[in-house]
């Protein structure tokens, strides 16, 4: 019996969102959740930074508010703020469907700058409901 997917699996669509979306392919093929040691610019991480339930009052489940940062690596400033371009085309305002999972909304709430590890860094938070 397979286990029913539900907001902790979010990832998965966002990731299928932005490598579906032509502007965000076009900059970078790697999209890779939480953490990785070895990937060469430009690339994206994503990861789940919170999960806010939201049971009906009948006690069945309700939408699942949840926020997802994703972080754009890349070479050159300029660069990294066209990819964080496309990744809020990608993401802001947009519903989707993939893999028996409804993302029902999502919206950029935030957004933040960097360098570190010899990469600028774009750091764009949303959030959605599942």
């Amino acid at each position: 019996m397979a286990v029913p997917k539900t907001s902790l699996s979010a990832g998965a669509i966002i990731r299928a969102v932005l490598l579906e979306d032509a502007e965000v392919a076009a900059r970078t093929k790697k999209i890779f959740p939480v953490a990785t040691d070895s990937a060469e610019l430009p690339y994206i991480l994503y990861r789940r930074t919170s999960l806010s339930p939201n049971p009906q009052k009948s006690g069945q489940p309700g939408a699942d508010e949840i926020q997802i940062e994703v972080i754009c690596f890349t070479e050159r400033y300029g660069e990294g703020v066209e990819l964080a371009e496309a990744v809020r085309a990608a993401l802001d305002q947009v519903t989707a469907e993939h893999d028996g999972m409804r993302l029902r909304g999502c919206y950029l709430c935030d957004s933040e700058e960097a360098y570190q590890d010899d990469a600028f860094v774009q750091q764009l938070v949303f959030n959605a409901k599942m």
